[in-house]
């Protein structure tokens, strides 16, 4: 493990596994999980890519910086072109990302200041929130609409103050929030996967962007090989939210596959399967 500076000077965590002469692959984690989610990703990965995971500002290794302006998308960003600054500033990266990984990824991936700095994309149960702004504003049927705002209950949840630390700290939060886990054949995190100030820190993931994105939507767009998983027994993030954005990403690839939301946990191999897949299929790239 080594330690990259932010541009507002937070330490950020990452390690590197794999063929140090192979094109790189950024692997970005969700909420509260930290980098170790990635392990058995990265060991299935490793003969093909320079595998790099990092720990996301106030998760595992990295800082734990304070004030919820620290957390905004745009600090995120900067932290990811540090990372790429530090293991490929030369080349394009391949970058597979889940669940709040997978939404600041849809942030990186729309940047003006990344154009040409990433080759291709897997998002993992994660959607862009101004993708998501402009979903809810749309004439879709309303049944997906409202089956949306029902997984979406514990983000209105996070909104608010105090009460969610708190569930996190007395453990009935946790309780909940493993039955979730666990649905759709899901399995319990590995020890140091993740801690208490993953969960408590990423809440303001949450409180900084959630709100302001949704409100006052941009029109993001990008041109990268992007592909769109939907685990279809996912507990938070219906796959028309996920999928429904060929209009931002033109270059885009839909799969929707069984299992629940913290696919790379569950199923490793799959996810391993669909990233070597769409980087030489859908980015053009042989390995």
């Amino acid at each position: 493990m080594r330690r990259v500076s932010s541009a507002d000077g937070t330490q950020i965590a990452l390690s590197e596994t794999g063929d140090p002469a192979a094109p790189v692959l950024v692997c970005v984690h969700g909420y509260p999980d930290n980098a170790r989610l990635w392990a058995p990703v990265a060991q299935r990965l490793a003969d093909h890519f320079r595998v790099v995971t990092y720990d996301v500002r106030g998760a595992g290794d990295s800082d734990h910086p304070r004030g919820r302006a620290a957390y905004r998308l745009d600090r995120l960003e900067e932290d990811f072109t540090a990372v790429l600054d530090a293991v490929s500033p030369d080349q394009p990266v391949h970058l597979l990302a889940h669940d709040w990984g997978s939404i600041q990824s849809w942030h990186f991936v729309t940047s003006e200041a990344l154009r040409g700095r990433i080759e291709s994309f897997v998002s993992i149960s994660g959607p862009s929130l101004d993708h998501a702004g402009y979903f809810f504003r749309s004439r879709r049927p309303v049944r997906d609409l409202v089956d949306q705002l029902v997984h979406s209950w514990y983000i209105f949840y996070f909104q608010l103050p105090w009460l969610p630390e708190r569930g996190w700290r007395k453990g009935w939060a946790l309780r909940v929030f493993g039955r979730l886990e666990r649905s759709a054949g899901g399995s319990a995190p590995s020890p140091g996967e993740r801690s208490l100030t993953d969960f408590v820190n990423g809440l303001e993931l949450y409180r900084a962007n959630l709100l302001p994105r949704l409100l006052r939507p941009r029109p993001r767009r990008t041109d990268i090989p992007v592909l769109a998983v939907s685990p279809d027994g996912d507990a938070f993030v219906t796959t028309p939210l996920q999928t429904d954005v060929a209009r931002w990403a033109p270059n885009l690839s839909v799969q929707v596959v069984r299992g629940g939301h913290w696919l790379p946990r569950n199923d490793p191999g799959l996810v391993a399967r669909l990233t070597l897949e769409h980087t030489r299929r859908v980015a053009g790239w042989q390995v």
